[in-house]
């Protein structure tokens, strides 16, 4: 339990500390370009990562699931087999898809896939870093498979911090050009800060030679070494429907931008004017939502290869125990930053992007938080398990309703993109829903709703202390002050509650690496 908590945490500093960057670098990028820019940027972005998700096509995760076999196995010269063969693979589609997102730039913007033909160097400009990404999807796949998360976190806050200096400087040196360009100025910064991320994945991968000539030394002389068809074979039955999945994310704002601009231009709105709304729920709301969610995340890559390995063991009792803990965990986070981004949204809003016009759809799509946290989990004991066609299946069910509220819905004059933004909602809540259904039906798991109420209602009180809180001091001390005063009381007043109401106890706080033994 102790490797996969300290796997949890390190994925969610590092994620804390990528996403407070990217969190950072999109203020800047919005105070430089714009609402306007931001909705060109959004336009290219998601095709980007629909298009790196067909070319990773699932094998981090699928790498991760094997290597974790292979090594609960003693099988070191497999886990380097999965290793090469994945390598050579990723490598190839890398180039392929590369050249398409390249060719298919002018065709998106032809065919009016993409509204604003201004994004079409934007498009461009994405497609060098695919091949980059794909082999550092790689490593990362093959150090979580070992269960050793510190690789990925130190690369990914490494590949941040060159992506938002690259991104703020180069959207400044080409903004005189245009709009489009500045956008475009953005997206290139995707390669370098990949090709970083890369370089720091290889030092690790170097500095590892000694685990695995030690590993190589202890191997299991009696299992037969896997052929490289049979490995790929087994890779991608794994890895497709988990690619299938990944890019069901990316198709959600895709869904988004074939959809929104165009209802909201037929409900009345200017081009520009549906491209700045598209912005505040995409580039805005959608970004700001995503930033609680950096724990279930780190939960989830952190559940694949622990419970995989418990699998391969056949000790169900182990995945229930990890399940429950990430799962109370995860609602322990994701619950408040629901109810603090739902009273806080236009105050917020107004303090990260200096527009109160985000406010609306981060207060609707606040509840993504807690029913994405719920979605993540399963999701990860689910690929754990080897059923990684399911959560594909469920998140595909749930953009098929989707897609028919974001066209009803979004054309209201009443809803416009906040129509979006709930539909949105009840996607992750069918996807959610129907996760929990099937982790339940394999490994006998349920959700302990006493601990869920006790945590909603710390939650809850928060909530209502916060909202009588800001408004209190509002006047006095002004928006931006009030709303820092307000998020440092919502965490005070939530531990407190937390504590009061034993959502949280003392031997939770002991099962934590590092910090739980303070509390022995």
């Amino acid at each position: 339990m102790n490797r996969f908590l300290k796997g949890a945490m390190i994925l969610t500093l590092a994620g804390i500390i990528v996403k407070c960057c990217g969190a950072i670098g999109k203020v800047l990028l919005a105070r430089i370009l714009g609402g306007e820019g931001i909705g060109i940027y959004q336009m290219a972005y998601p095709v980007y990562q629909i298009v790196v998700g067909l070319a990773t096509a699932g094998l981090p995760i699928a790498i991760s699931i094997m290597i974790a076999e292979k090594l609960a196995n003693q099988d070191m010269k497999g886990a380097k087999r999965v290793l090469h063969s994945s390598l050579v693979t990723l490598a190839a589609l890398g180039v392929i898809f590369s050249g398409i997102l390249y060719l298919l730039s002018s065709y998106l913007i032809r065919w009016g896939i993409v509204v604003d033909e201004r994004a079409y160097y934007a498009l461009e400009a994405l497609s060098p870093a695919i091949l980059v990404v794909t082999l550092l999807s790689c490593f990362r796949g093959y150090f979580q498979g070992f269960q050793n998360m510190m690789p990925t976190g130190v690369s990914q806050i490494c590949e941040q911090i060159i992506r938002i200096m690259a991104m703020v400087g180069l959207a400044i040196w080409l903004l005189p050009k245009g709009l489009g360009y500045g956008a475009a100025g953005a997206t290139l910064a995707t390669f370098p800060a990949a090709f970083v991320g890369l370089c720091v994945l290889l030092v690790f991968y170097v500095r590892q030679g000694r685990l695995r000539r030690d590993l190589l030394a202890a191997q299991n002389t009696l299992i037969a070494l896997e052929g490289y068809a049979s490995i790929l074979k087994r890779l991608f039955i794994l890895a497709i429907p988990v690619s299938i999945a990944n890019i069901m994310m990316p198709i959600v704002t895709g869904v988004d931008l074939l959809i929104v601009p165009h209802r909201l231009v037929e409900s009345g709105y200017s081009i520009s004017q549906a491209t700045a709304s598209f912005g505040y729920l995409t580039g805005m709301a959608t970004s700001l939502v995503n930033l609680p969610v950096i724990l279930t995340t780190s939960l989830a890559a952190s559940l694949v290869p622990a419970v995989s390995e418990a699998f391969t063991m056949k000790d169900i009792q182990r995945i229930r125990n990890r399940t429950n803990t990430a799962m109370k965990i995860a609602n322990v986070i994701t619950i408040p930053a629901f109810v603090g981004l739902c009273v806080l949204a236009t105050p917020v809003s107004l303090l990260l992007y200096a527009t109160p016009n985000a406010g609306a759809p981060i207060a609707v799509m606040s509840l993504s938080v807690f029913l994405l946290g719920i979605q993540q989990v399963t999701t990860g004991v689910l690929q754990g398990l080897g059923r990684t066609s399911i959560p594909m299946i469920n998140l595909a069910i749930g953009l098929g309703i989707k897609i028919i509220l974001n066209w009803y819905l979004t054309i209201i004059p009443s809803l416009g993109v906040n129509g979006a933004a709930w539909a949105t909602n009840v996607d992750f809540g069918i996807a959610a829903i129907l996760n929990v259904y099937f982790v339940y039906r394999y490994v006998g798991y349920t959700i302990r709703w006493g601990e869920l109420a006790k945590i909603a209602f710390s939650a809850l009180a928060m909530g209502g202390a916060v909202t009588v809180l800001f408004y209190f001091v509002v006047g006095t001390v002004g928006n931006t002050l009030a709303t820092m005063v307000a998020i440092i009381g919502a965490v005070v007043i939530y531990v407190i509650a937390l504590f009061v109401t034993r959502a949280m106890t003392k031997s939770d706080l002991q099962a934590f690496p590092i910090i739980g033994k303070r509390f022995r």
